[in-house]
């Protein structure tokens, strides 16, 4: 019996040491690694002093700000379609916040874990405005620019066999390599997250007035972060900075406002920031963790304006990404 019970201690132990294990490292480093993808407008993209900036890139740094108390110690590593996954199972990177979409097979096959949804998208089309094209039907036949190794190109495959349309793939193993092909005039067609061919549009063609993001989507895309399997303290973490980036805008906490909120009455605005229910230690974390994250990347529709919606080249409606209460799917667990 008393074997039996050291082994258990044991296993416990060894149980709690892996899931502590990417918190301890990024403490230990003092930098958070964060993969994003290699130039996705509005959400992870190099300035021309390599600056990164975008949707995912402040989640690096809200996540950053929160765990080590300071939004710039962050090193990102750009990723392709190819490489992501294979880098976060490897360690090279602590956290993939690499728009990529969550799905069944990459939940239970990849050793990896799902982090919240934190955009809702869909798999579209752009084609030349002066194509005479005006929904799917009218690419039967054509030429369509896809990314290898995505969602995109397994979708894209099944959508055509189930509806009887025949599209000619041409794949690329680089994004900017196929929005190079697609606006040199190769394709008929690109096929992306819509609000990544709203980005190619914006960035990449030389008159974005010369194209159409076609109306209909083809599929679901939910966009989220990836973790490790067996890092439960660090998934935990993920989660619960999204949660509460979402609880931020629903309670009216920005970045401007959030040490004055800090000094709040409202139960549930003094545990989001730390004043009160000790909750941040429960995770390893200091107890105004939040309030750090919340100062360094603003709430979640800070965040999106800044990046993807109205205020951002972009200009992409809120939709599915609004919060419950007005209407979308994006709802706080309850910090309590």
């Amino acid at each position: 019996m008393k074997r039996i019970i050291i082994a258990t201690g044991l296993l416990a132990a060894s149980g709690l040491m892996a899931q502590a294990a990417t918190l301890d490292t990024v403490k230990q480093r003092g930098t958070l690694v964060c993969g994003v993808s290699i130039g996705f407008a509005g959400f992870s993209t190099p300035d021309s002093q390599g600056n990164y900036k975008g949707l995912d890139v402040d989640y690096c740094r809200a996540l950053a700000a929160g765990v080590l108390g300071d939004a710039s110690k962050v090193r990102y590593v750009a990723l392709t379609a190819q490489n992501r996954f294979t880098a976060l199972q490897s360690g090279e990177i602590d956290v993939l916040y690499r728009n990529s979409t969550q799905t069944y097979l990459r939940g239970a096959t990849l050793g990896l874990r799902q982090g919240p949804v934190n955009f809702y998208d869909g798999q579209g089309f752009v084609v030349r405005a002066d194509a005479g094209v005006k929904d799917l039907k009218g690419l039967n036949g054509a030429t369509v620019c896809v990314a290898q190794g995505t969602t995109h190109e397994v979708t894209l495959g099944d959508y055509g066999r189930a509806n009887g349309i025949e599209w000619k793939p041409l794949v690329f193993d680089r994004t900017d390599t196929m929005y190079q092909t697609f606006f040199g005039g190769r394709c008929d067609a690109m096929t992306q997250d819509a609000s990544a061919l709203a980005g190619a549009i914006t960035t990449a063609a030389s008159n974005p007035a010369d194209y159409t993001v076609l109306p209909q989507t083809i599929s679901k895309e939910p966009l989220g972060p990836f973790t490790r399997n067996g890092d439960d303290v660090w998934t935990d973490i993920i989660a619960w900075l999204h949660y509460g980036l979402i609880e931020a805008e629903e309670l009216g906490v920005t970045a401007a406002n959030a040490d004055q909120m800090a000094k709040s009455n409202v139960p549930a605005v003094q545990r989001l920031l730390g004043a009160s229910g000790e909750l941040g230690s429960r995770l390893g974390l200091d107890n105004k963790w939040m309030l750090q994250a919340i100062k360094a990347s603003g709430n979640y529709g800070e965040i999106f304006e800044r990046n993807v919606g109205k205020a951002s080249p972009l200009k992409l409606d809120r939709g599915l990404n609004a919060t419950w209460a007005k209407g979308g799917l994006m709802y706080a667990l309850p910090f309590k």
